[in-house]
């Protein structure tokens, strides 16, 4: 039997993006544009940690949780069950075995079926280069779900959805599960990890951040050494203030999600795009992100 990615902290992710999601469509639905749900990581509409753990996918696959359930429902498929609907459906996923999986939700859902859009690319590519930079927004609206396992998603992505200001954003921080866990306490960075982390804040400014030079009297003198000073905190607190400078308002409140272990694993955060829409929009987010 597979196991699914994550346990009741999944639940909690989709819960608030699926409510998220009616008062989106509710709110649309008397406005006079047209608006899509597009999920940039779609996967299956399932997340099964074994298999993907397997494949080396995960960072670190030891998260697979014992009392979750089998078969999780994905944000693809919630999102296909929301009423009032969403005029178009954009599920992006790079794998070739998942995207072959994703077709079968035109099957499953045949009244929305011919507005299924599957897209089998890079989701940092064909969001920087097609959808956010070569379509007119004017009259369009979405809201985008980037749910990735690990790292994955380039601040150069999000820029590019901020720019387009029409669409409202949900992305999961990968708090603990990578970013915190990369960060020694020591200083001591590899190069290459010191390079992800630049593509993934969009800065380099992260380093000064979470990090202090600290002078101590020793035995042989003054001796200078570099402490990491904060945690998963300071860590989210940044993240939602790169957020703010590119974004019309972003949500105040981002949600941890812990594993059974009571490790803070994500950070599920809003912006919204669109600047005339975005205090409603971030209002409504806050009050959905609270415990």
């Amino acid at each position: 039997m597979s196991q699914d990615f994550g346990g009741d902290w999944t639940d909690e992710k989709l819960e608030r993006v699926r409510k998220y999601l009616v008062a989106y469509t509710t709110i649309m639905s008397k406005q006079p544009f047209r608006f899509a749900y597009i999920d940039a990581f779609a996967g299956t509409g399932y997340r099964d940690l074994r298999r993907e753990a397997s494949s080396g996918e995960l960072m670190f696959p030891e998260l697979a949780e014992q009392e979750s359930r089998h078969f999780l429902e994905g944000s693809a498929r919630i999102a296909l069950q929301i009423r009032p609907r969403f005029h178009k459906y954009i599920f992006i996923e790079k794998d070739g075995r998942r995207f072959e999986e994703l077709n079968k939700l035109r099957n499953e859902f045949p009244s929305v079926q011919d507005d299924i859009i599957l897209v089998n690319a890079d989701a940092n590519s064909y969001l920087q280069e097609d959808l956010c930079e070569n379509r007119n927004w004017r009259k369009h609206r979405a809201v985008l779900f980037l749910d990735p396992y690990g790292m994955q998603v380039e601040w150069k992505t999000i820029e590019a959805i901020a720019r387009t200001q029409a669409i409202d954003l949900w992305i999961l921080f990968p708090l603990g599960v990578a970013v915190n866990r990369l960060l020694r306490k020591d200083g001591n960075i590899d190069p290459i990890i010191r390079s992800r982390l630049d593509r993934l804040f969009g800065a380099t400014d992260w380093y000064d951040a979470f990090y202090r030079t600290v002078s101590r009297v020793g035995l042989f003198g003054e001796e200078t050494t570099v402490e990491k000073v904060g945690g998963f905190e300071l860590i989210g607190n940044y993240f939602v203030k790169r957020l703010k400078t590119i974004f019309a308002d972003v949500a105040e409140n981002p949600l941890p999600l812990y594993n059974s272990r009571n490790n803070p694993l994500y950070l599920l955060c809003f912006a919204a795009g669109n600047p005339k829409g975005a205090k409603t929009a971030v209002k409504i987010a806050q009050d959905i992100l609270k415990r």
